[in-house]
């Protein structure tokens, strides 16, 4: 069976979750107010891995009516992570499309016509109340102060109404909330109620006149025709206001369907704590800053409440689409480990071909003064062949593209000698000057044709292990940490061979007159 018609088979509904539209528009909405986070990410992830694993339809907008918290960096910062991550969209911004604009900035006419549809239809009811005469009215009644809005205005008269107005007064805009519960079938979560009562009614426009999200990203989805809203566990809470603003604006005609819901479990950080924005494991650019690769983050991120199945934690965005269903998910927080997040992205690096992670490894190398240039083909002959000869050791050593610089600048300078890293240097013992000696006396008749891995290996261990009498260990880690001046590094014989005889001895001479 192909990954399509795999893709296409009809899937029973789960746990009573309801089943999912022939033609899934699924959207990602963020804010430009910060830094993309991994929270941010896995959203938008799931929302395009539903989208093209059911043939659907991805849309990105941006909500963007805070004028006081937006800005246009974090926008393109936001565009910068889809785009690196490889996340492809099908309408929004940027691209396009027929609901357009697709910034909520660009709307503000279609937010002021629904606002009026809503209050002439009086589903919505003008709101004069200040908040301190609201927690004064809780208090009086025996309430808390913090209970909430306790639908004062819902039945003002026009008389009343023309008081406040003369005090110079505006009004909010809220929505009638229904006498009755409001329930939904949750795409992740199964069936949800809220009682009758427990959501007041919630305000949709401020007295200025600046609608808030409450309007704003139903209306979007609404008129945007998005039918399958998957967003944070966080936004459950305000799931019912979109419920009942919903079958208000079908009644309206300004929605044609009610969607589906699902909402996303949290990721938990450090102390089983809610994952911040500021935590450092949470800075996506962070994590690109520190060498993940996207296939590497994204398929981790996609465990963050999802598995491909049992035991199996690596897989391809490919196997990511084939398998993926929203109702698939866990409901239970999920811990971000950025230890097993490093493990995977190790995976995938090996995965990678040879000369794709020289590409990949070489705007790291020049980020940290080890080469010439941040692109392959502007790279020196020299460079080039080295990195050539060098992927095979390296690629299957390192985590993270930011660790290649340590492994390969050993290997790419011409200097004679190496300062030792300090836990380098502390693994040179009291023999460490005899062994450099008999290294050096043993290496400096090899010819320059013999100079070979297979040659070196067999020369040293001769004159170190089988001639001097050290195990392993003593006999080639001061050479090591000559050559490298790490304590880790590729495989020793095969980096002789790289850097050639001239600079192996002489280094080996230097670190020996520190002894």
């Amino acid at each position: 069976m192909t990954q399509a018609e795999t893709a296409t088979q009809p899937r029973p509904a789960a746990e009573g979750r309801p089943e999912l539209p022939e033609n899934v528009r699924v959207r990602f909405c963020p804010s430009p107010t910060g830094t993309p986070h991994v929270g941010m990410v896995r959203t938008a992830l799931f929302n395009w891995a539903q989208a093209r694993h059911s043939h659907g339809t991805f849309v990105f907008r941006i909500e963007d009516t805070d004028a006081v918290r937006d800005s246009e960096e974090s926008y393109n910062q936001i565009l910068d992570a889809l785009k690196w991550l490889g996340i492809d969209w099908d309408e929004g911004v940027e691209v396009g499309g027929p609901d357009g604009p697709y910034r909520q900035s660009e709307r503000s006419a279609i937010y002021s016509d629904v606002a009026q549809k809503l209050l002439d239809a009086g589903y919505a009811y003008e709101s004069y109340s200040t908040s301190d005469e609201i927690e004064a009215r809780n208090l009086a009644a025996g309430r808390p102060k913090a209970f909430g809005y306790d639908g004062y205005d819902r039945d003002l008269t026009e008389e009343q109404k023309a008081s406040f107005r003369v005090e110079g007064r505006k009004p909010a805009l809220r929505i009638r909330m229904p006498d009755d519960d409001v329930a939904f079938d949750d795409l992740i979560r199964g069936r949800i109620e809220f009682k009758a009562g427990s959501v007041p009614d919630y305000v949709i426009v401020r007295p200025n006149g600046d609608p808030l999200y409450t309007l704003t990203n139903p209306v979007d989805d609404a008129m945007m025709r998005v039918n399958v809203v998957l967003r944070g566990e966080d936004l459950l809470s305000s799931t019912p206001r979109q419920i009942v603003l919903y079958r208000y604006l079908i009644k309206l005609g300004v929605a044609s369907e009610m969607p589906l819901f699902g909402h996303m479990p949290y990721v938990m950080g450090e102390g089983k704590k809610k994952l911040s924005k500021r935590d450092p494991e949470s800075n996506l650019f962070l994590h690109r800053e520190n060498g993940f690769i996207p296939e590497g983050l994204l398929n981790y991120l996609a465990l963050l409440g999802w598995s491909i199945g049992p035991d199996r934690d690596v897989f391809s965005m490919s196997e990511l689409i084939e398998h993926f269903d929203v109702r698939d998910v866990k409901a239970n927080p999920a811990h971000f480990d950025i230890d097993k997040a490093i493990a995977i992205n190790a995976e995938h690096i090996r995965m990678l071909e040879p000369q794709d992670f020289l590409n990949r490894s070489v705007p790291y190398l020049h980020r940290d003064g080890v080469v010439s240039a941040d692109s392959w083909d502007e790279l020196t002959d020299r460079e080039r062949e080295i990195l050539s000869a060098s992927a095979e050791l390296v690629q299957p050593r390192v985590r993270l593209l930011g660790e290649v610089s340590g492994m390969v600048g050993s290997l790419l300078s011409d200097a004679e000698y190496l300062e030792p890293e300090a836990d380098a240097r502390k693994q040179l013992k009291d023999s460490a000057a005899d062994v450099l000696g008999k290294a050096i006396a043993a290496l400096e008749p090899i010819e320059e044709s013999a100079w070979t891995t297979d040659n070196l290996h067999e020369t040293l261990t001769q004159a170190l292990v089988e001639d001097g009498g050290y195990k392993p260990r003593l006999a080639f880690g001061p050479v090591r940490v000559a050559l490298s001046g790490r304590r880790v590094s590729p495989p020793l014989f095969e980096s002789m061979q790289i850097v050639g005889k001239a600079i192996t001895v002489a280094r080996l001479k230097g670190l020996l007159a520190q002894r």
